[in-house]
């Protein structure tokens, strides 16, 4: 365990392991990285980016960024969620996404971090410094591309979020939110439809981070989460988890598309 920056942080590094023993511990075994940035490493070469990065593992509810600090390094989510979030001057918070398996963080943060990271249980990460980014570039003409790409996608999801807060209903939006977090359980970049249903969904995330998330009240997202309970759009099981049982119609209320 240690302090890093001065943050609070929980951190257990691997320790005591050779390059090629840390290969096959994190790389072999690791979910994210067919969706990572590392998806343009060859194999052969995974010993340089083990060499450049270390395992991270933080703790529910721990933060492993901090809004203001120093911006020294990037992080890859090798495994479980993260809410990424900002305070205003008043400690009022929004919730500005959510973090899931190869999500590349940090990318647009300069000199120091736009947001805080905190983990939605126990949370995964390979940590790069600035420095060692600079140098995986340099050796794997690549791995700018795929960055470039990342950069892109994350230029998209902000014009989706603006949309999403500025012209959506409250029904729309909790709409959104889960066909958002169903996306990753189809093909990249299919559109969900009720052939997909019905999709169960892990939300680590609590009521108050969905209405912090859609600019809602929470009486706003119950209430909506009840409504589509009661017209067999959903099922709920506890607070953790929701089985979209009408999937295409959820996404067509996302997209305001109207059904008779």
């Amino acid at each position: 365990m240690q302090e890093h920056n001065g943050q609070h942080r929980n951190y257990v590094m691997e320790t005591g392991y050779g390059l090629m023993d840390a290969v096959r511990e994190r790389c072999a075994r690791c979910a994210g990285r067919s969706v990572s940035i590392c998806n343009v490493i060859d194999d052969e070469d995974l010993p340089v980016l083990v060499a450049e990065s270390s395992r991270v593992t933080v703790p529910a509810g721990r933060c492993f960024i901090s809004e203001g600090a120093p911006a020294h390094d990037f992080y890859v989510l090798t495994g479980g969620r993260a809410k990424l979030f900002s305070l205003m001057p008043d400690g009022r918070r929004q919730i500005i996404g959510f973090a899931e398996l190869g999500d590349f963080l940090g990318l647009a943060s300069s000199d120091t971090y736009a947001f805080t990271a905190e983990a939605l249980g126990d949370v995964t990460l390979c940590r790069f410094p600035h420095s060692s980014i600079d140098r995986l570039v340099e050796r794997f003409p690549r791995l700018r591309c795929r960055l470039q790409k990342e950069a892109s996608s994350e230029l998209v999801k902000t014009q989706a979020r603006l949309m999403l807060l500025g012209r959506k209903t409250a029904r729309e939006r909790l709409a959104s939110f889960l066909i958002e977090q169903a996306s990753p359980c189809c093909a990249h970049g299919q559109t969900i439809t009720d052939e997909h249903g019905p999709l169960t969904l892990a939300l680590p995330m609590s009521r108050t981070d969905i209405a912090d998330y859609l600019g809602l009240t929470i009486e706003t997202v119950s209430r909506t989460f009840g409504l589509f309970k009661k017209e067999g759009l959903i099922s709920v099981k506890g607070a953790s988890a929701a089985t979209l049982l009408k999937p295409g119609r959820l996404n067509d209320m996302a997209n305001g598309i109207k059904r008779d």
